[in-house]
């Protein structure tokens, strides 16, 4: 996972020379400033961007185009937030804010200083601006997410000159197989710059990105192979330790950042990768560790000739010992549903899904309650799947998130130019989206 620190802050004049050269020239001489720096530079100049001077107006999500951002990455903003708190508690009266964006640079979440919240809202650094590098120029957020790597943006080395009085360290954000989620920034007055900064973005992302795996590869619902592995067996279960989540048969399915660097792994080698091209260990060997006292720490080998300390763990399907003898799989033994993979054994879930079984086939609508972050989306596409329309569509609607004036569009679908900011094409409506299934 390569980061740029720019370690070595660019002078002032390097910086002003870059500037007019791109602004009369129109091209950057080499060796002048860092070339990360620059090659995101010159991108900003091809995407019409000034550095001086007023610039286009960059995209602002509406009240309602927020929450519903906010509803689709729901479990990244509820795992981000309390390690943003504890980032706000450690860089508290350093005149800074601690900044969580989506993939698309819009700002999710932010806290910090209150006299520094307001200088920030006079350049739309606020939940909702959109700081992609396209619409912002050379910016932490923006860049990166554009090269995906760790980094610092200080002072003017921002594209844009009005941003000079900031800088900022972001890092970013990936799911358990590798996908980018967002990006963790703290931002602040270029004069209180320290290089420690991103480490402690770099620590927090860390932490955000174990909650993630442990929910995604939780051994409670999750039928594959868990490891844990450090260099020392102390490491072990803090958050300095790499985790590596196996399938059944073998391959590589979900990562963390330190377990791919203490295996010289990359996230493409995640879906095509098996177990035993990583370790010498055999799979077998470790599913029958799991079976012993688990708090045990245990020695493997990488192909490569490291040793390390590995905790193993597995899921549900997994937990007969693997020499029990393999019972004939009967033709009448019902394969199990997407309701019976949620069913953890806790007797209310359990009845709950009991009593939707009685109409999962029927033609009978279904309400469920429960506050947020129960898993109410979570039990109605079981259901959905567990059922005779589960070749058909699944459409969830957040309707607190639309305004009252959009509700229809939105649910009924508009013809091209119905009103302002209606998609070109029109849309079909989510309810004509969902025809046939749920």
């Amino acid at each position: 996972m390569p980061s740029s620190v720019y370690s070595e802050r660019t002078v002032p004049a390097a910086l002003r020379r870059a500037r007019w050269h791109l602004m009369n020239a129109g091209t950057l001489p080499p060796d002048l400033i860092p070339t990360e720096l620059q090659r995101s530079w010159l991108r900003s100049w091809d995407a019409g961007l000034q550095p001086c001077g007023r610039t286009p107006g960059a995209p602002h999500a509406s009240g309602a185009q927020l929450a519903r951002a906010l509803e689709q990455q729901r479990e990244l903003v509820a795992y981000a937030r309390p390690v943003m708190e504890f980032l706000l508690e450690q860089t508290r009266d350093t005149d800074s804010m601690v900044v969580l964006a989506g993939t698309d640079g819009m700002l999710l979440h932010a806290s910090g200083d209150p006299q520094f919240l307001g200088r920030a809202e006079r350049v739309a650094l606020r939940p909702g601006a959109t700081w992609s590098e396209q619409h912002r120029g050379t910016n932490a957020i923006g860049t990166a997410l554009t090269d995906d790597r760790a980094l610092v943006v200080h002072a003017q080395e921002h594209f844009l000159e009005r941003n000079g009085f900031l800088t900022c360290a972001a890092a970013p954000i990936h799911a358990s197989d590798g996908r980018l989620l967002g990006v963790l920034d703290v931002s602040g007055d270029h004069r209180g710059y320290h290089r420690h900064t991103l480490g402690l973005v770099r620590s927090a992302v860390r932490m955000i990105e174990h909650r993630l795996f442990d929910t995604r590869h939780d051994p409670r619902h999750w039928n594959g192979l868990r490891l844990r592995l450090h260099t020392q067996p102390e490491g072990l279960g803090t958050v300095t330790e790499g985790l590596l989540a196996v399938r059944e048969d073998g391959v590589l399915v979900g990562a963390s950042v330190t377990a791919l660097q203490l295996l010289c792994l990359q996230w493409s080698d995640l879906g095509a990768l098996r177990l035993e091209e990583v370790l010498v260990e055999p799979l077998h060997q470790l599913l029958e560790w799991c079976h012993r006292p688990p708090s045990v720490a245990r020695v493997v080998h990488t192909v490569a000739g490291q040793t390390l300390w590995v905790k193993a763990e597995t899921g549900r399907v997994l937990q007969a010992p693997f020499s029990a003898p393999q019972v004939p799989n009967d033709a009448a033994a019902p394969r199990a549903d997407a309701l019976e993979r949620i069913d953890t054994g806790d007797a209310t879930l359990h009845s709950a899904i009991a009593r939707a079984r009685k109409v999962v086939d029927k033609p009978i609508p279904l309400l469920l309650q429960g506050e947020s972050g129960v898993g109410k989306e979570v039990f109605a596409r079981a259901l959905h799947q567990s059922g005779p329309r589960q070749h058909k569509p699944f459409v969830a609607v957040n309707c607190a998130a639309l305004p009252e004036t959009l509700i229809e569009a939105e649910l009924f679908g508009y013809q091209s130019g119905a009103f302002t900011g209606a998609k070109r094409e029109g849309a079909p409506g989510r309810i004509r989206e969902a025809e046939g299934g749920t």
